[in-house]
């Protein structure tokens, strides 16, 4: 007996949009910055909202209510990763001596 597991789809919300060639200076690092933290304020929100609605007796079964909730810790995660591989090459730029 083999348990066919699906594979994940588009339903995954990253939390870094991709980057566009050609866009302009203004809206470079920053605004995919701002995004990404905006993502992982609207997961953790959704998450927090999810659990409520559970523990309240509400709508969601314990398996959206634990996605949810996983779902937002791999994007806090993965953004911290980020912002601590961005603060590494700050900091080896800063060593570098001209």
């Amino acid at each position: 007996m083999s348990l066919s597991i699906p594979p994940l789809g588009p339903s995954i919300a990253l939390p870094v949009a991709p980057l566009v060639a050609g866009a302009g200076a203004a809206g470079g690092f920053g605004s995919v910055l701002q995004d990404a933290m905006r993502t992982v304020g609207e997961l953790h929100n959704d998450a927090s909202h999810s659990v409520e609605s559970f523990l309240a007796g509400e709508g969601d079964d314990l398996h959206k209510t634990i996605l949810s909730t996983q779902r937002a810790d791999l994007a806090m995660e993965l953004f911290m990763q980020v912002r601590n591989k961005v603060v590494q090459a700050y900091q080896e730029v800063m060593r570098m001596q001209v």
